[in-house]
């Protein structure tokens, strides 16, 4: 199996380089892999003569980042620790490329027995956290051989993953190379023990700690007020044209509306506004103290406002759930705001348990859109779905300090 293994990794690396001759994401991925080189021979002298102990993690991408942040924000206060972070995707390393708690920022080298080996040898790390689902075999067993401490933290198992069926023996006993198992719900405590894993502790998941935070330290954005006036917004966060589409049929009314695209090419944001050009729509990066009091609507065409935006909202929309599956729902429910979104929702365990509550709703198509949107004017049942939503972040805060303090952090 390691044979078989080792050479789906090859095999990938072949596939992903043709496809960057047509896809732009993977010529990131393969190009941005290439640059690092340099970086990470410049970095070895640094790492390796330091006196500080340094402290790995691992995301795929953006939204694990998100849950590996409150941890290494906590970590960072220590001054005698070094972070090093690493992505496999693009959509990750591109936009936190230059986050200031991380020391060292790279691309993670494809898992390669010589790349593992080479890699770990050049950050020397005292502990390393892989976040969420990353399970890289090659890292995992160099790790392992060196006795360096390594943790899945905000790791949740579901009963299809192959670590459960009855021909992956080979990979349940890659689990081996964790120290410890910090889980984000009960089901996936229980899914370990029955292949024989009890190093695991539910601890939830971060992304409450760093949405709380959030909502408790929130900026304000005085353009965003001019516009928002004395009304009510509807907030589209993460949005994707099959979200556009839907939106763009309902008649706001006295309600105004803010985009905020998950994509923000010229492209993209032309096509909103012609989606919506029967309606006073202005771009963020040209709003101003004039022309947002008249517009009905505002496309914010810039990375890293959302989260903050939606402490201006009534309702959020949040986009992805006619695609691959939903964007963040608990900064919007931090807020208080109910959230809709679209069907594909299956697979985040917030989404089901707010839809439970009564915070959030899942529709399929724009009459279901209309009727929620209808069901939520009534101003009783907008309070009650607001009060379930921040109610629900505020009572699993906490899996931050249950982690760190659990392993002895100031110890590293």
């Amino acid at each position: 199996m390691q044979i078989i293994y080792n050479f789906s990794i090859y095999l990938y690396l072949f596939v992903i380089r043709i496809a960057s001759m047509f896809n732009s994401k993977a010529k990131l991925w393969v190009t941005g892999r290439a640059k690092q080189e340099l970086a990470l021979r410049q970095a070895k002298y640094k790492i390796q003569n330091t006196k500080y102990k340094i402290i790995w993690f691992h995301c795929a991408s953006l939204g694990e980042f998100e849950q590996a942040r409150p941890l290494i924000e906590a970590i960072k206060l220590n001054p005698k620790s070094i972070i090093v972070l690493t992505f496999f995707s693009p959509s990750g390393y591109e936009i936190r490329k230059n986050y200031q708690s991380a020391d060292y920022i790279f691309y993670l080298p494809i898992d390669t027995l010589s790349n593992a080996r080479k890699f770990i040898e050049t950050i020397n790390p005292t502990a390393v956290f892989f976040v969420k689902y990353e399970f890289w075999f090659n890292y995992l067993q160099e790790l392992k051989r060196k006795n360096i401490p390594t943790y899945l933290v905000i790791g949740i198992f579901r009963e299809n993953h192959y670590f459960f069926k009855v021909y992956s023996s080979w990979f349940r006993k890659q689990l081996k190379c964790f120290t410890h198992f910090f889980l984000q719900d009960e089901k996936s405590v229980e899914l370990l023990k029955s292949i024989g894993y009890t190093n695991t502790t539910f601890a939830g998941d971060t992304r409450f700690d760093r949405v709380a935070d959030i909502a408790a330290n929130i900026k304000s954005f005085p353009l965003i007020e001019q516009f928002k006036q004395d009304k009510k917004i509807l907030i589209a966060g993460s949005s994707w044209r099959e979200d556009e589409d839907i939106i763009a049929q309902f008649k706001l009314g006295s309600l105004k509306l803010i985009i905020a695209p998950h994509e923000i090419d010229e492209n993209h944001i032309k096509s909103i506004l012609e989606l919506f050009k029967s309606s006073t729509i202005v771009r963020y990066s040209q709003a101003n103290e004039v022309n947002v009091k008249a517009a009905e609507g505002m496309i914010i065409d810039n990375i890293g406002m959302l989260s903050s935006l939606y402490q201006y909202g009534a309702i959020a929309y949040i986009g992805g759930g006619f695609g691959k599956g939903i964007h963040n729902i608990l900064e919007a429910a931090t807020f208080g705001l109910p959230t809709i979104f679209g069907p594909n929702y299956q697979k985040f365990n917030e989404a089901k348990e707010l839809i439970h509550l009564g915070g959030a709703f899942s529709i399929t198509n724009h009459t279901e859109f209309e009727n929620t949107m209808q069901l939520l004017s009534d101003k009783s049942v907008l309070k009650t779905a607001s009060h379930q939503s921040k109610q629900y972040v505020q009572n699993r805060v906490g899996a931050t300090s249950k982690i760190l303090n659990s392993i002895d952090w100031m110890s590293f």
